[in-house]
């Protein structure tokens, strides 16, 4: 098995701490908001990691967070709280906000096939040992107090820049919103463990410590859910690319500091998803949601599907048209395998097929080849039956429901959207305007929407091809 690993900068040989086990930690949501579908790109391609590595034999124990309480953006006493700038927007207590929208997150990922973690830890509920770390810290000289609050010190940490691969150099010249000015620090770069003395004193969780009533910084919660359910040595941790600098590198300093030795050998990071002006953001733009996604017409499997057919190393680029397409084959690719009879299989064509795809998966995560061998595998000439078995072998780990008949229904919001788009084409009829009434056709029809013109009027069907 190989996998790019940031820490070593190129795809290698993943060799676990113990054989034929793997204990895996992946970043979870700042449940301060609805996920939107760059976030869940990421989720996508470690649902796949880890299902992959399962097909291969393996036994995975997975560990992700839930950021419950107040994350702030900086390092020191800066930025801003999330989970308060949500409390405040939508008036109500830091806990309703983060139950909401944690079980909007996991609606989402159902929706996805992203399978839900064997342990999912929310951040309130490790306060203990967060103490602990922290207090390990200070006595090993890895922590300081200042002005009521907790911080480590990163001069402390000889390889504080081995995952990022920068330099303090490097951080003073750039410009940047997660390294503000905060006086209490003795370096720019030293990153808050505890906070009882912040600008935020109306923070609405806190917990007593022995410096003070406050509550933890951004960065410990991770580590001390990661060592309380995984142990002190970690095989593969996950998340996003911006959170190689400062999260993951803070988390690496303190881990390894507090447990004495190496914590995490490999580290994977998945790529942004983009739309057309730049990185997606919950703050910019068309805030695309499933739940968007889904009034538009879309199958959230279809983003599943784009998504696969990327490098998850690799920045992807969102638009509708692209979508489309996605839609349009994943539809037909359906088609295809449900009109296969259940006859016998050949064991070998079979195996042999298997083969190629744990070959796909042990290239670090070939997502595209995997789905390339789904349409090897309908050309081959061999029976129904052994295409469809091998496709429901591939599907344990691709997770596209391509062998589950598709019982999806219309909602009443879908349904008034495609009642608005029969106006509009009726009224382009009307206007004589032909071309854009038979774009409204295709565009539902690329969605799996097939309008049906009757001396009655128009009327639809849900179709897969």
């Amino acid at each position: 098995m190989k996998l790019f690993n940031t820490l070593n900068k190129k795809v290698e040989e993943f060799i676990p701490n113990v054989e034929g086990q793997i204990k895996m930690y992946t970043c979870g949501p700042t449940v301060y908001h609805y996920a939107h579908i760059g976030n869940l790109r990421t989720y996508i391609s470690e649902d796949i990691m880890e299902k992959g590595f399962k097909f291969l034999g393996y036994k995975v124990d997975r560990v992700m967070n839930i950021t419950d309480v107040g994350h702030l953006v900086g390092d020191g006493d800066s930025g801003e709280d999330k989970m308060l700038v949500a409390s405040k927007r939508e008036k109500k207590s830091s806990k309703e906000i983060a139950e909401y929208y944690t079980n909007c997150f996991f609606d989402d990922c159902k929706k996805l096939n992203v399978r839900k973690p064997d342990v999912v830890s929310n951040a309130t509920d490790n306060v203990d040992m967060y103490i602990k770390m922290i207090s390990k810290l200070i006595e090993d000289g890895y922590a300081y107090l200042s002005n009521g609050n907790v911080y480590f010190d990163t001069n402390k940490y000889a390889d504080y820049y081995k995952l990022s691969g920068r330099n303090s150099d490097d951080l003073m010249v750039a410009v940047r919103e997660d390294i503000e000015e905060d006086s209490a620090k003795k370096s720019p770069f030293d990153f808050g463990l505890w906070f009882t003395n912040s600008k935020f004193n109306n923070q609405e969780l806190q917990w007593d410590s022995p410096w003070g009533r406050g509550y933890p910084g951004w960065h410990i919660e991770c580590s001390g859910i990661s060592i309380k359910y995984l142990g002190e040595y970690l095989d593969i941790h996950c998340g996003a690319e911006d959170a190689i600098f400062p999260h993951h590198t803070n988390e690496i300093a303190q881990s390894e500091a507090y447990l004495g030795h190496k914590w995490c050998n490999y580290w994977v990071h998945l790529g942004f998803l983009n739309d057309e002006t730049g990185k997606m953001s919950k703050s910019s733009g068309e805030f695309l949601t499933v739940s968007l996604l889904e009034k538009k017409g879309y199958n959230p499997l279809s983003y599943r599907y784009m998504c696969l057919n990327s490098y998850y190393h690799n920045q992807l680029t969102f638009t509708y048209d692209i979508l489309d397409s996605a839609q349009k084959a994943y539809y037909k690719l359906k088609n295809k395998i449900s009109k296969l009879a259940h006859d016998k299989v050949d064991e070998d064509i079979k195996n042999s097929y298997i083969d190629k795809f744990k070959a796909a998966i042990e290239d670090d995560l070939n997502t595209s080849n995997m789905i390339t061998l789904v349409y090897d595998v309908l050309k081959e000439d061999t029976t129904d039956g052994t295409k469809f078995a091998i496709i429901e072998e591939y599907d344990k780990v691709l997770s596209l429901d391509l062998t589950k008949e598709d019982t999806q229904e219309v909602d009443e919001d879908l349904e008034k959207t495609i009642l608005e788009k029969i106006e509009e084409r009726k009224e382009a009829k009307k206007n004589k305007d032909f071309s854009k009434a038979d774009a409204i056709r295709d565009e539902l029809l690329v969605k799996g929407i097939k309008l049906i013109d009757t001396r009655e009027g128009t009327t639809y069907e849900l179709v897969k091809d």
